[in-house]
């Protein structure tokens, strides 16, 4: 039988691992008796783990949460995982990079010196793309009032750009390192996406409601409609292809969701989406590259606009 520490510690690690444990199912795992079994969910009680016992023919025990947060316990890849994100949780938007590095020392300290080298090798820096001005930190208070909102799907009141708003909120997402709240906007009877960061909750919450089914197959499907200017297909509203003179492995490292055909050593065929033809053909020209337009018209016309338009604005006054 392993020594008593050990023991406790396999046990720990099982139940974090499932709900609940049949006592049975436990002692066999652990390859102790019953009684055994029950001693050790006492000790484990007393070091202040909220075991509940689970009544029942089979009977079992359950770790809950406590009032207090107890000593946890990480195989490897959970505690590289966890100290990888708190690492990179100064991109998040979420005010949180102080609490985050805080708790990524209280992790490493405990860690055992094997896994303490290697999250020491694994130094994360969190660089955020270059902009034109910061990005708006959310209040950590703000995104917990709207996620609580969110679970207990209770109506949300809350000023915004300093006009109050009634909405029923669905579901608290990040597009791009800001923080959106995707909610059903009852004064407008009209799904609306709104910047956490704008948001001033109101106390209290309103009554609970019947959740109501998104304009599209998924959140992620509804935001990106939204931000592409689509209403629910979540693909872009204007859409073509060009065939380029480049060779396709050097377009396809500046395209994130468009398609890149190779067609020869020095040329591909790209397909593209963007909010309007006028941005396509402005997105298209930035390789810098000759340019067949295969189709749609429209894409073939908004490149003759911004032609007569370029052709003005070089003109020498």
């Amino acid at each position: 039988m392993p020594k008593t520490s050990a023991r406790l510690l396999s046990m720990l690690s099982l139940l974090q691992a499932r709900r609940d444990w049949p006592g049975a199912l436990l002692a066999e795992r652990l390859d102790i008796s019953p009684r055994t079994v029950r001693r050790d969910v006492d000790r484990l009680r007393e070091l202040g783990y909220p075991i509940a016992t689970i009544k029942g023919p089979d009977g079992g025990y359950r770790l809950d949460a406590g009032s207090e947060l107890p000593p946890l316990l990480f195989d490897d890849d959970q505690a590289v995982a966890l100290a990888v994100a708190l690492q990179i949780a100064t991109t998040s938007g979420a005010g949180i990079e102080e609490a985050a590095m805080r708790a990524l020392h209280t992790v490493r300290q405990v860690l055992p010196s094997r896994l303490r080298r290697r999250i020491d090798m694994l130094r994360v820096t969190a660089v955020e793309s270059p902009a034109s001005r910061p990005e708006p930190r959310v209040d950590g208070d703000v995104l917990l009032a709207l996620g609580t909102a969110v679970h207990a799907r209770e109506i949300l009141r809350f000023d915004y750009a300093d006009a109050p708003r009634r909405v029923e909120p669905h579901h608290l997402v990040t597009w791009h390192g800001r923080w959106y709240l995707v909610a059903w906007d009852l004064d407008r009877a009209d799904w609306r996406t709104f910047r956490a960061d704008r948001i001033s909750p109101r106390t209290p919450t309103g009554p609970r409601f019947t959740p109501r089914e998104l304009p599209a197959p998924d959140v992620a499907t509804f935001v990106a409609s939204r931000f592409r200017g689509s209403s629910e297909s979540g693909e872009w509203p204007c859409r073509g292809e060009v065939i380029l003179d480049l060779p396709a492995a050097t377009v396809s490292h500046y395209v994130r969701d468009g398609a890149v055909e190779e067609l020869g050593p020095d040329r591909c065929r790209l397909a593209l989406g963007s909010w309007s033809w006028a941005g396509l053909a402005a997105s298209i020209g930035r390789f810098d590259a000759d340019v067949e337009v295969v189709g749609p018209p429209e894409l073939r016309e908004a490149f003759a606009v911004l032609a007569r338009r370029y052709a003005k604005a070089a003109r020498v006054r």
